[in-house]
């Protein structure tokens, strides 16, 4: 088995996957109390 040394492990393709998820959740989260708001404007 290969010795292993701490914080030698390349990170980019993780870091940028993560980046990627929380572009995505945030605009989702936006849009989702973006239409709440207008329908709660809607409605009235």
């Amino acid at each position: 088995m290969a010795e292993h040394k701490h914080g030698s492990m390349n990170t980019k393709g993780q870091e940028k996957t993560f980046a990627g998820f929380m572009k995505i959740t945030t605009w989702g989260a936006v849009i989702s109390i973006l239409t709440l708001i207008f329908m709660a404007l809607a409605n009235a």
